[in-house]
């Protein structure tokens, strides 16, 4: 495909049918976070002698890494508290600007729009989200930063892209969605014993992130090819950008962190992402949203080759959550 071609766009009707489903689901399975989660369960209390909040080996970078598999295992949980706090500040954060931006873009939405109906659906669980993220901060009692400073200070300028370049805003919310989902799902998987509120949290957030990286990837498809030209060369230029600038503002262990553990700096560079098991991570993880950029006209000869400049190029997805594939050489 060259940067002059654009790809098909979904009609009206089945995008409108598509945000219908989405809003029909959101009305039959909803959470609500202090009903949802028995916070004053005995079993939901935070122990900080709890050898379950040990960083996951095989599914976090940093769990994985000898220098943190030889540490005392009081450390490794006092570890795994702060960073699985940080991820759910992390995540309030992204949802308090996805929040707003939401209320941006819906505010430039004519009568009748399923857009109005399903976005004000995601921001109601969005809420109840940061809500949960918020709760489970506290009864861990880590005093943690979330997202890196810049980002911080940048939050109340980013809800406006919303309504100015909604694809644009659209393919942040993913860069933020994405790895979130893509981590609490890996551990879910793979942890066989967790502390239950730790699980439940996930499992919530999973459940209902499902419908709003579904309506992100469905946006963007149905409103990148419908760009303008250059507008469209832009939009594929910056669509790997942001995800990996966002992605890493997820993934990154922060400045705070490394200080408060004394993480060597030589750690983290081979953790995030020299070496090639790290570098197999990320390629897996936007695999999803690079199928996105192939089918919504926003990979390019020009976007393909910023991909693989950062390091987060590879094969594309099949379907969205596709497992990964690993292929055997033959012999």
């Amino acid at each position: 495909m060259t940067v002059d071609t654009p790809a098909p766009s979904m009609s009206r009707e089945e995008y409108d049918a598509a945000l219908l489903r989405l809003s029909e689901a959101s009305v039959r399975r909803h959470f609500d976070a202090f009903v949802d989660v028995p916070w004053d369960h005995p079993d939901f209390r935070v122990d900080p002698r709890d050898e379950r909040w040990v960083l996951p080996a095989g599914v976090d970078p940093l769990g994985s890494h000898p220098w943190y598999r030889q540490l005392p295992v009081a450390t490794q949980i006092e570890i795994g508290l702060w960073r699985q706090a940080n991820i759910m500040k992390i995540g309030l954060q992204f949802e308090n600007i996805l929040i707003r931006g939401i209320m941006q873009y819906v505010s430039t939405l004519d009568n009748g729009s399923a857009e109005f109906r399903y976005l004000t659906h995601e921001a109601t669980e969005e809420c109840h989200h940061t809500q949960m993220f918020q709760q489970g901060v506290n009864v861990i009692g880590a005093d943690v930063p979330g997202l890196p400073r810049w980002i911080r200070r940048a939050s109340p300028v980013i809800p406006l892209f919303a309504s100015l370049a909604p694809v644009g805003f659209f393919i942040g919310v993913l860069a933020g969605e994405e790895p979130i989902d893509h981590s609490q799902k890996q551990v879910l998987r793979s942890a066989a014993d967790l502390p239950p509120v730790l699980s439940r949290i996930m499992e919530i957030h999973v459940a209902e992130e499902a419908r709003h990286i579904s309506f992100a990837h469905t946006f963007v498809a149905r409103h990148a090819p419908r760009l303008g030209r250059v507008d469209r060369i832009v939009a594929s230029l910056a669509f790997p950008v942001i995800m990996r600038v966002l992605g890493d503002a997820v993934l990154k262990p922060t400045r705070e962190f490394r200080e408060e553990f004394d993480i060597p700096r030589e750690v983290v560079s081979e953790l995030y992402w020299n070496s090639p098991e790290s570098r197999a991570f990320l390629s897996d993880l936007f695999s999803d949203v690079r199928m996105l950029a192939e089918q919504s006209g926003l990979m390019n000869p020009l976007a393909r080759r910023v991909w693989r400049a950062l390091k987060i190029d590879g094969r594309a997805s099949r379907y969205r959550s596709e497992p990964p594939v690993t292929y055997s050489p033959r012999t």
